[in-house]
């Protein structure tokens, strides 16, 4: 794989195996309870529709397949830290797959995805090189999201 590939394959595959270890442990009443908060998410219903949907990315932006998003049923979610786990593990290895099939000497090329892979807002030009990076900048974040609502259910 080349070196550049393999740098966002690995860090953003990382993000999702930290989120997955935040979570471990969690009982089903916990992954399912909106905390406390204004705009709060349950575990569940915050990350395991966004791990899904954060291929749509890689694998519909980077790699031309395709994705089909319901965001209405994200929201409606509800589950068990099993099934967050088994999402998870299949999501990374789908994002390893489809990465390393990328043509390197194609990640600079700029193009305007599809509006149903773009989301929010009206689809900017992008090149493969920044869909990966913003695939991992939100996986990071929502690495964060994950820690901040564990502790807000699980208390001090």
């Amino acid at each position: 794989m080349n070196p550049d590939v393999e740098v966002y394959s690995y860090y953003i595959r990382k993000q999702i195996a930290g989120m997955q270890e935040c979570l471990r442990g969690l009982t089903d009443e916990q992954m399912n309870r909106v905390p406390a908060a204004a705009g709060a998410n349950s575990a569940f219903v915050d990350r395991l529709p966004r791990t899904r949907q954060r291929p749509r990315l890689v694998l519909g932006i980077a790699c031309g397949q395709s994705i089909v998003r319901d965001r209405p049923a994200e929201f409606a979610s509800r589950g068990s830290f099993a099934d967050f786990d088994r999402a998870a593990s299949a999501v990374c290895a789908e994002i390893k797959e489809a990465i390393r099939n990328l043509d390197p000497t194609d990640l600079d090329r700029r193009f305007k995805p599809g509006q149903e892979l773009w989301g929010a807002g009206e689809a900017q030009e992008v090149s493969k090189r920044i869909a990966l990076a913003d695939v991992l900048e939100h996986a990071s974040m929502h690495l964060g999201h994950v820690q901040m609502t564990r502790d807000l259910v699980t208390g001090p």
